[in-house]
């Protein structure tokens, strides 16, 4: 934190030396301006003007070019003139130098004060402070979970309105096993943060392991809600998936886990949900070679995917492979998506209205696709430079049991 403040202290000099520059010029300023004025002879050279017009009407009233009455009108127009050029230059009388320097300490206090509340009100010292914390006890060589967690906890109390925090405490809390400090923690982050659909999935989900993975009245409540809002949330598929595995709806399971794996962005939870299809497929006596042509729904595509020789090895085995048919306008959201690792190819997956990410975006929808295959170390679904790909434009959507189309992953992201 001091390092903070003392950063802040060097972004404020400079403002502050604008401030008091003006007042360190006033002397020489007020000096030019001073002989400025002293050196004007614009009002002498109006009132020669004025003597010149003057002396011309007088002559021409004595040449009897103009009547008395004329000349009076003419030169009232003269002196009307000139009174109007100097009164336009008149000038109030300059000011001291030091005039008004004491506004500029009142000025440089208010600039120092108004930064100051900006910052606290929108700057981020609770979360660097959180992060102060974190890495103090990632450090300590006696460190342990309930040190962290106990530290954690002290700035909770610091920082109620802080959802980093809370964010922070929630796995903690959940892989430790204390279910209901995980559930005050989900609880506080929905009232600062809101009912996204997100926190609600993982509220559901923990209060249904809670319950004994009972469907209790409060988790379908909270289970219909988030599909309202976002019917492929993966976090609540995997949980219905559990559900269904218990109740022995095995290709109910298979379904939903399928469905939560294409939204997954945690390679290790995709991993368990793939042993759990497994399982599932077990228990129905279903090879695994024989699986994906068994439980695929409707129209869609066999794709083959595999990795240029030339870019074998650039990235590690556990990179995230994104493989995704999309409408050929690009007007809807992925019409199908599924994960793989980048260490299982080449491999042969199907994309069908079982790997939709919502009811609204189905594969079964359109006739032609565009697949795009994209290997990404970060595992996110946002491309990002580095990332490894390749497409296939306008592959026909149609029966998954003829031969698959092949994606060669060859290019490079930018």
């Amino acid at each position: 934190m001091t390092l903070l403040w003392i950063a802040l202290a060097v972004l404020l000099l400079p403002a502050l030396w604008l401030l008091v520059a003006p007042l360190r010029r006033a002397a020489s300023v007020r000096a030019a301006q001073r002989d400025v004025e002293a050196n004007d002879r614009t009002t002498d050279q109006n009132l020669a003007i004025y003597r010149r017009r003057l002396a011309s009407l007088e002559a021409a009233l004595e040449r009897g070019d103009i009547d008395q009455s004329r000349f009076e009108e003419d030169r009232l127009e003269l002196e009307r003139s000139l009174l109007e050029d100097t009164e336009r230059l008149a000038r109030a009388p300059l000011k001291p130098a030091a005039s008004g320097k004491l506004a500029v300490p009142v000025v440089m206090v208010a600039v120092v004060l108004a930064s100051l509340t900006w910052y606290l009100q929108e700057g981020a010292e609770g979360d660097l402070t959180l992060y102060t914390v974190q890495q103090q006890v990632m450090n300590d060589p006696e460190a342990s979970l309930p040190m962290l967690i106990e530290r954690l906890e002290e700035q909770a109390a610091r920082q109620p309105d802080n959802p980093n925090v809370w964010r922070a405490l929630f796995p903690l809390y959940r892989d430790s096993g204390r279910s209901d400090a995980a559930i005050r923690t989900l609880e506080r982050l929905v009232e600062l943060e809101g009912r996204q659909p997100w926190l609600l999935a993982e509220l559901a989900q923990i209060r249904y392991f809670a319950a004994g993975r009972e469907m209790t009245a409060e988790v379908q409540a909270l289970v219909d809600e988030v599909l309202a809002m976002d019917p492929a949330q993966p976090t609540l598929l995997g949980m219905l998936g559990v559900e269904a595995f218990e109740t022995g709806d095995f290709d109910a399971a298979i379904d939903q886990w399928r469905r939560a794996i294409a939204g997954m962005e945690d390679p290790d939870t995709a991993d368990a949900l793939r042993q759990g299809i497994r399982v599932a497929q077990q228990r129905l006596g279903i090879a695994p070679d024989e699986a994906e042509q068994t439980v695929a729904e409707g129209p869609g595509i066999t794709v083959r995917v595999r990795l240029a020789d030339d870019l074998a090895g650039r990235l590690d085995d556990d990179a995230t492979v994104f493989v995704v048919a999309r409408d050929l306008a690009g007007e809807l959201p992925p019409l199908a998506v599924v994960r793989a690792r980048l260490g299982e190819l080449p491999t042969t997956v199907v994309l069908d209205d079982g790997r939709s990410m919502s009811p609204q975006a189905r594969i079964s929808q359109v006739d032609q696709a565009r697949l795009r295959v994209r290997v990404s170390a970060s595992g996110q679904a946002t491309p990002r430079p580095g990332d490894l790909l390749g497409t296939l434009e306008g592959v026909t959507v149609g029966d998954t049991d003829g031969e698959p189309v092949e994606v060669v992953i060859d290019r490079v992201v930018e």
